[in-house]
């Protein structure tokens, strides 16, 4: 019923009172927080930063080189990877140049280690020489995208002390194992024209098939060899057949 205001003609409207909102509090169920202590806690279980900024991105540049390639290793791609800002990468590494040596001497580095390793298995220095050569292979076949960014020397800056000095490390274990054969420490000493010319056939034989197996270029070969014969089984087999032929 309208109540009356003194004039007959007109009514007067009752205002209708407020709806008052309900209170939102932060977390409370039904209501969107901004962040909730749940969303921060996954934040701070990332996998990558644990206070090491610079560690991160190099871990976010391999998992971007093994998954794109190198076309598709940039700053941005690396600092979106590691979730970070776009400006990240370029504070700690200069550029990309800078990013990739850095990386690079990673890979040395692991690969260095994984020479040492198998060349410690073998009795003897032939033994030793084709652990290591085997674990080269296998090094490479594991992370084809670091192998081919180790040796792609138009990317690097090997005046870069950390890649220089995991790079030469990886020159002395390889002329090291061609200094088995010789007198003095091919991996220091300055290099007779013979002594370099057997460093040269055998890393060119090594690196090369390695190449060819990580490309795909070896299927053809592959396919024909006998059942349960592989990359590696070929890779032994040529070897076996240089030493014997060497000088």
């Amino acid at each position: 019923m309208t109540p009356y205001n003194g004039d007959m003609t007109k009514p007067t409207k009752t205002a209708k009172p407020r709806a008052v909102p309900p209170v939102r509090r932060k977390g409370a169920i039904g209501v969107p927080a901004k962040k909730t202590a749940a969303k921060k806690a996954a934040g701070d279980q990332s996998p990558y930063h644990h206070g090491d900024l610079r560690g991160a991105l190099l871990k976010a540049a391999e998992m971007v080189l093994e998954r794109d390639g190198l076309q598709g290793l940039t700053l941005r791609a690396v600092a979106r990877e590691a979730g970070v800002s776009h400006a990240a990468p370029t504070h700690h590494f200069g550029d990309l140049i800078g990013l990739v040596s850095e990386l690079a001497a990673v890979g040395f580095r692991r690969f260095n280690a994984a020479m040492r390793a198998a060349g410690e298995t073998g009795t003897t220095p032939m033994e030793s020489a084709l652990a290591r050569a085997t674990a080269y292979l296998a090094y490479a076949r594991a992370r084809p995208g670091m192998y081919k960014l180790m040796f792609s020397t138009e990317r690097l800056d090997m005046t870069r002390p950390a890649l220089r000095e995991a790079a030469e490390a990886s020159f002395a274990g390889l002329a090291s194992v061609v200094g088995t054969q010789h007198s003095g420490n091919v991996a220091t000493d300055d290099l007779t024209p013979d002594q370099a010319a057997h460093i040269a056939r055998t890393w060119s034989l090594v690196h090369g098939f390695t190449m060819l197996t990580i490309d795909g270029r070896l299927v053809d070969i592959l396919r024909r060899l006998p059942d349960g014969a592989d990359a590696e089984t070929l890779f032994i087999e040529m070897l076996k057949i240089t030493v014997a032929r060497k000088d």
